[in-house]
């Protein structure tokens, strides 16, 4: 019996189960996008900082899950260049399509950066950069770079 009464409340007005679906929440589809670029020293709309940290549509947005070698100011010349690439691969992932931002357990960091995680079809790029080898995951704290690479 309350089988049957759970089934009545899903169904249409045609019988069919289609409205079950207002009861299960949707993956969140990609909707964003923009053209991005490299910032500059005035140019602050849809450009890439650094490899963690990029600016859409004039907010600052911090890569909540990785963290990616520091480039101002990079600590050694290795830490520079892979801090470069992660950059400039950062730029290709944000250009390659939409994606969705999703916002953790703090809305800012202590640099009034909004902090969320990055991703296109329910991955997150931040993950790609870490297999790539171009970041690592976040843990909260920072580590050095240049005894690592």
């Amino acid at each position: 019996m309350v089988i049957a009464a759970a089934g009545w409340l899903y169904l249409d007005r045609n019988g069919y189960l289609g409205s079950a679906v207002a009861f299960v929440k949707a993956p969140a589809q990609d909707a964003l996008s923009a053209s991005f670029v490299l910032c500059g020293d005035s140019h602050r709309t849809n450009c890439v900082v650094d490899g963690d940290t990029f600016w859409f549509e004039g907010e600052k947005i911090r890569i909540a899950d990785i963290d990616t070698p520091e480039l101002s100011p990079p600590r050694c010349e290795a830490e520079r260049l892979k801090g470069e690439a992660a950059k400039s691969r950062l730029l290709v992932l944000l250009n390659a399509g939409k994606f969705s931002l999703a916002a953790g357990l703090r809305d800012e960091d202590k640099y009034g950066r909004k902090l969320r995680t990055v991703s296109r079809a329910g991955s997150s790029l931040g993950t790609v950069l870490i297999e790539e080898g171009l970041a690592r995951s976040w843990d909260g704290a920072r580590h050095g770079w240049c005894g690592s690479l």
